[in-house]
């Protein structure tokens, strides 16, 4: 059945990939965004679609649309970004909540939290569950993401005892994929835009903490899962990510393999907060999303994504 459905952050990175698949399945998509990470070349394939139609519009800023479906990705996810303008970064997770929150209440529209393995900080279980709240630093530099992403989380299931709001709320770990910003300083941007550009690639630490990466295309399709095929009681949160653990040296060697780079590694020291290890337990996600799990390999991924990059050079 068609809906109108909004997708905040639209024009991001995960946002631009989500609004396709919505299209794909036949619903009217409307994406906003103010466009401080996000980027035209994202959405541009879609402005001949009559189906299609963007906003520019901040979401720290009340809106009123008719519609029935909201997905809530508005915010910049990565420490370059988010850091830069750390208030802003919170105003955005939380008011931008709070606003979206409200009009899904207004109009009796289902919402959808894109929240992030950052809630658990710097983790002392491992892998991460969601029953476990937790290690985060509410005074660092990281921590207008952390406790951001955290409250809205608090605002979603206040929403839904309060005011009984169909709510779901997935939590995202390290997802990489074409339509990456190109300097978003994460490590997959990182390397491959070092590697193509015959710089050092940049290794904090030692190199042998680990991330788990997961293909774009695989996280889409768990958070379609989640709004449309999961039960309307089950709100959440759920990790949504890629179990393959990968430490940054290995990563850094996939990335010289497939470039063909003849770039070195050279070692920084490791930025405040950074966690040591981040690795989704996915078994609620299997569970309760029809056997949900990736499907990508790292190194299929990052031949495609590697592709994308050098469209940009």
């Amino acid at each position: 059945m068609e809906k109108q459905v909004l997708v905040t952050g639209g024009a991001g990175f995960l946002g631009s990939h989500l609004c396709d698949r919505l299209l794909e399945r036949g619903h009217e998509v409307l994406c906003l965004d103010n466009f401080y990470t996000g980027s035209k070349r994202n959405i541009q394939h879609l402005a001949d679609n009559p189906h299609f139609e963007v906003i520019r519009h901040d979401v720290t800023f009340p809106i009123y649309l008719e519609i029935d479906e909201i997905f809530n990705f508005a915010c910049p996810a990565s420490p370059v970004h988010y850091q830069y303008t750390p208030v802003q970064t919170v105003k955005t997770s939380v008011h931008g909540a709070i606003n979206m929150l409200g009009l899904a209440k207004r109009v009796k529209a289902k919402i959808l939290q894109a929240s992030t393995s950052e809630v658990y900080g710097d983790p002392e279980i491992h892998p991460q569950t969601e029953d476990y709240w937790g290690k985060v630093n509410p005074i660092g530099v990281r921590s207008c993401y952390d406790e951001g992403k955290r409250c809205a989380e608090t605002l979603f299931f206040d929403y839904q005892r309060q005011y009984n709001l169909g709510i779901k709320v997935i939590r995202i770990f390290n997802t990489y994929g074409p339509r990456m910003h190109p300097n978003d300083g994460r490590v997959v941007s990182n390397f491959i835009m070092q590697a193509l550009q015959g710089q050092d690639l940049t290794i904090y630490g030692d190199g042998e903490q680990t991330r788990s990466f997961c293909y774009v295309d695989d996280l889409i399709e768990g958070i379609l899962r989640m709004m449309y095929d999961s039960r309307d009681d089950f709100y959440g949160p759920v990790n949504l990510g890629n179990t393959g653990e990968f430490t940054m040296l290995e990563l850094a060697e996939l990335v010289l393999k497939h470039t063909g780079s003849k770039s070195k590694l050279i070692k920084k020291p490791l930025p405040q907060d950074d966690p040591k290890q981040r690795q989704p337990d996915l078994t609620l996600a299997k569970k309760e999303l029809g056997g949900w799990q990736p499907q990508v390999s790292l190194e299929d991924g990052l031949k495609e994504t590697i592709a994308y990059f050098k469209t940009l050079i």
